[in-house]
């Protein structure tokens, strides 16, 4: 592509220069030098909070008598909304992590990590979570609250989060509780969970068989007149695990007219934090610019 050439430049100028321009090039050279120099250089600013600094803001506290960590950005300006992150099948939380802190903070999100073990967190009882009470409502009759009381903040301006094992977690959630959760990310969804039936896992003591896992899985369980508004998902095609089931979830929302974003072609390493990580951005934005437009809509 050709660059747009100066008019008043005498380098850009039609036939053969004249010795008195000949003579200003050199100088033009120099002028354009210093300028140029000068707008790439960003002006000088105070530094912000380094990563280190920003992840000592993270705290633990128990709900129920069960651990949930949270984050607070920095200042005193009101926060935009409050992220509600759960955790894949490894139980990592976020309290360690700089990426989605860093994002956390530029969006101005409250970051909230409930810890809720292997449960899927499904609508059914986990024993390795509780005996009586399943994950989803710990979750809405418990941990929602508190973050009500804490951050001041009510639905919809709590989103959801997840990766994983907490990526299927979310969409469960927010497609049964669509008015109450309107925004929703999920990150290499599990969304085809009942293929791990009979491996050994905690998911073995909440079905009695591979059938009735199936049955509880998102793609069976869509209303085609409730569905969260602002939602988003993604798969790495190298996801040789999950991909498949993303993939049909994707089509099963398309061909219902479920409005949808979903990224499927992005790849960075498969199932992994390095591709959660790689997606964060990607998330987090999708997230603040919907918590944004639903307050913009509240007035």
């Amino acid at each position: 592509m050709s660059e747009s050439k100066d008019p008043q430049d005498p380098a850009n100028s039609s036939g053969a220069a004249s010795p008195g321009s000949k003579a200003l090039q050199p100088l033009m050279g120099i002028v354009r030098r210093f300028f140029a120099g000068n707008a790439s250089a960003a002006p000088s600013q105070p530094a912000g909070p380094t990563d280190e600094e920003l992840l000592t803001r993270w705290n633990s506290t128990e709900v129920d008598h069960r651990r949930v960590e949270w984050f607070t950005p920095t200042g005193s300006e009101p926060i935009n909304g409050v992220v509600l992150f759960l955790h894949g099948h490894g139980g990592v939380m976020l309290s360690k992590n700089p990426v989605f802190t860093r994002l956390f903070e530029t969006h101005r999100l409250a970051a909230v990590c409930p810890d809720g073990k292997r449960s899927w967190w499904l609508d059914f009882v986990c024993p390795e979570f509780d005996a009586e009470v399943t994950p989803q409502r710990w979750l809405l009759d418990s941990v929602v609250p508190w973050i009500e009381q804490q951050f001041q903040v009510q639905p919809p301006g709590i989103a959801l989060l997840g990766v994983s094992m907490g990526g299927q977690g979310v969409l469960q959630l927010a497609y049964r509780h669509a008015m109450k959760f309107p925004v929703v990310a999920a990150i290499a969804p599990a969304v085809d969970f009942h293929q791990l039936y009979g491996s050994g896992i905690p998911l073995d003591q909440i079905f009695p068989d591979t059938e009735t896992a199936r049955q509880a899985t998102v793609v069976l369980n869509l209303h085609p007149l409730s569905w969260p508004r602002f939602q988003f998902f993604c798969c790495d095609p190298q996801d040789h695990e999950w991909f498949d089931g993303a993939a049909r979830l994707g089509m099963k929302l398309s061909s219902s007219g479920i409005l949808h974003e979903r990224d499927l072609d992005t790849t960075a390493g498969g199932h992994t934090w390095d591709y959660f990580n790689h997606m964060a951005p990607r998330c987090l934005a999708h997230i603040a610019g919907s918590l944004k437009k639903l307050a913009d809509e509240a007035g």
